[in-house]
């Protein structure tokens, strides 16, 4: 067994043993697994048949840590991407009406252009075109769609009558419910308790049955036969349509900026960045496949730094990450248990830590400054990722022209914003 770990994976090599690589695959999944439950909630509101999002979840999540494993030798976990799916979700469904089987179809169309770049050079030179703090105002934006998501699905915001959103009825025991356990998430994320997420939805369901909100007869049996709902279930006849091409194109830059963006810092972090064109490779593939089992696209976790820091290396702890979603099968009785009121805390925090990027952002420039700051303001505002990153994309070569900085604005930069623009002639 050992020497066969360590042909597949050269554990030697990378100075690493099989124990190692398991408890830090352990580890990885416990920091994700509240992926099953929220992923599928949010895919659930996009009209996707909850058990049949479930299924998928898992099934993408089992197979994206494996193809990562086998094929890159890297210790990155595959999930589907938070962001991504508000997009899949709020956007291309409930944006641009698009039914959730035709939001399959462009998702697997979308892996499909990621695959012709990834597997070239173009993936990259695309990254070199696109200016960081471009990339950085996506992160930041989908952090405060998330939050603002968050709030709203835990109730603690609502429509308001004399302005835009007012805040929900602090008396009702499901904003109470909600509001404790956000308090107690943010406590277990400033401790840094391992698998704080899970823990969250753990406590946040027991706190739902003390507040009398957790419908407690709502278990499911174990069946796998739910996946056939979702599973090839893509509609590819809206492909003449103008709005399946939009999305197309916002989904597949989405995809391409924050998985080049991830992988590209978290192999230099792994101090393994040869494994950058692989790892590209496997997390396209992955994408492909998201859209034929049934779930918005995949990326590479920010919390695979989580097996790093356990002391993974190779891709053995990828593995053992996937073998374990595959276990978490049994679980799915439970899952049903789990109310919005322990969900909304999950999307509230990861949107704040996503808000974090921010600091990071160089804001010398002002048409630079500018641009960002339309993505940013525009994503939650107009409830439309892909109109908030639009917005920025179009205006950043146009202020660009304007300033008194001699470099030059790359033309992909002007082919990009004339595709977005035309976008907006069309809708």
């Amino acid at each position: 067994m050992q020497k066969f770990f360590n042909k597949v994976f050269r554990l030697n090599e990378h100075k690493t043993n099989i124990r190692t690589e398991f408890l830090a695959g352990m580890i990885g999944f416990f920091t994700v697994t509240y992926i099953i439950v929220v992923n599928s909630s949010i895919l659930a509101e996009a009209g996707v048949p909850y058990q049949g999002a479930i299924l998928a979840t898992i099934f993408i999540s089992a197979a994206g840590c494996l193809i990562m494993g086998f094929w890159s030798n890297a210790p990155l976990i595959i999930i589907p991407g938070m962001g991504i799916n508000a997009l899949f979700a709020y956007n291309l469904v409930g944006g641009m009406g698009l039914s959730w089987q035709v939001a399959l179809a462009a998702v697997t169309i979308s892996g499909l252009l990621f695959m012709i770049l990834a597997f070239t050079p173009l993936a990259g030179k695309l990254n070199q075109a696109i200016p960081l703090i471009l990339k950085q105002a996506i992160t930041v934006g989908l952090g405060l769609f998330l939050i603002f998501l968050g709030l709203e699905k835990g109730e603690i915001v609502t429509r308001g009558k004399h302005s835009i959103i007012a805040l929900g009825d602090l008396g009702d025991p499901f904003v109470l419910a909600t509001l404790v356990t956000l308090l107690l998430t943010m406590i277990l994320i400033i401790r840094k308790v391992p698998g704080a997420f899970l823990w969250s939805l753990i406590i946040g369901t027991i706190v739902g049955v003390l507040f009398g909100i957790t419908n407690t007869t709502s278990a499911t049996k174990l069946s796998v036969a739910p996946w056939s709902d979702v599973l090839f279930k893509g509609d590819f006849s809206g492909m003449a349509s103008i709005n399946f091409w939009s999305a197309v194109f916002t989904m597949t830059m989405v995809i391409v900026f924050e998985t080049v963006g991830l992988t590209n810092g978290q192999v230099r972090q792994l101090k393994q960045t040869e494994k950058l064109p692989r790892v590209l490779k496997a997390s396209s593939f992955t994408v492909f496949l998201s859209g034929l089992f049934g779930t918005s696209p995949t990326v590479s976790a920010l919390e695979s730094g989580s097996m790093a820091a356990s002391g993974a290396k190779t891709g053995l702890a990828s593995v053992t990450t996937g073998l374990f979603f595959i276990a978490s099968l049994f679980l799915m009785p439970v899952i049903s248990f789990i109310p919005n009121s322990a969900i909304a805390p999950v999307l509230i925090v990861i949107g704040m830590s996503m808000l974090q990027e921010f600091k990071e952002m160089d804001l010398s420039s002002a048409a630079e400054t500018f641009s960002a700051l339309l993505i940013i303001v525009l994503i939650p505002l107009t409830y439309s990722i892909a109109d908030g990153i639009a917005a920025g994309f179009i205006a950043y070569p146009i202020l660009r022209v304007f300033t008194k900085n001699k470099e030059r604005t790359s033309p992909v930069m002007y082919v990009i914003a004339a595709l977005f623009l035309l976008q907006f002639i069309i809708q």
